[in-house]
């Protein structure tokens, strides 16, 4: 049975108390992302912030050749849309559905109002892009200095703790394409972890098998993101544990 969508699963709408939440709850609308949709383009100025609670959203930035790569993921840990409050109003990076699901959007102007009260929302949201920039190098050096078979272990794992199942629909062609990197490699590293009984992987559905044994195989920026946002937000109380999760 699934869960009926709330606010509460979103780990950082979770996290402000009953004072805060009540005034802002009014402002947030739920919103359905499909697969590839573009929440925000290079250049444009943001118009919302989206709060994910099963949806993920992948930040890309893109040649001119066209070529693009995720320089990071966000899920119900986090929100899209930091430009907002940091000031810039738009970035040089695209914001592209990856998982379709649920989420919460908030006017750009009510989050600037709210991060301007400088209460709990203002530290949560510094916190967390702090975390946010901490997965950004991670990539770019995993990118750089780990192999495709690694990476890829890297990107199922971030993504699969960011999912209510061990399933997800992705094709190896998108998954290159987040990871900048060819198809045939994808296709061979998918291949081994399926012939070690880590994975199945039929028709761009992907079912996890063996968590232990994906986790043996990744390197260590999985577990450098994972700590720095536990870390960031290790002392956060959850308004309803429950449905929110832990970070």
């Amino acid at each position: 049975m699934s869960i009926a969508p709330s606010p509460s699963q979103n780990h950082l709408l979770a996290a402000l108390p009953e004072a805060e939440f009540e005034p802002l709850s009014r402002h947030l609308e739920p919103v359905d992302l499909r697969l590839g949709d573009m929440l925000y383009e290079p250049g444009v100025q943001l118009q919302y912030a989206y709060f994910p609670t099963t949806a993920i959203v992948s930040l890309h930035y893109v040649m001119e050749s066209g070529a693009s790569s995720e320089s990071a993921g966000v899920g119900n840990e986090g929100m899209v849309g930091i430009s907002l409050f940091m000031g810039g109003a738009s970035t040089s990076s695209s914001a592209v559905v990856q998982t379709a699901g649920h989420a919460y959007r908030l006017a750009g102007r009510k989050l600037i109002e709210e991060f301007n009260r400088a209460g709990l929302m203002q530290r949560l949201l510094l916190r967390y892009t702090q975390a946010l920039m901490t997965q950004m190098a991670q990539t770019a050096v995993c990118n750089r200095h780990h192999s495709v078979d690694q990476q890829l272990c890297r990107w199922l794992l971030l993504t699969l703790d960011r999912m209510a199942t061990d399933h997800l629909v992705m094709t190896q062609e998108l998954i290159a394409n987040m990871l900048g990197v060819r198809r045939e490699g994808i296709t061979e590293a998918a291949g081994k972890l399926q012939r070690a009984g880590v994975i199945s992987y039929r028709r761009g559905h992907i079912a996890l098998l063996d968590r232990s044994g994906l986790e043996s195989r990744v390197c260590e920026c999985y577990a450098v993101v994972k700590t720095e946002l536990n870390r960031l937000l290790s002392d956060v109380r959850y308004r309803q544990g429950d449905n929110a999760g832990s970070p």
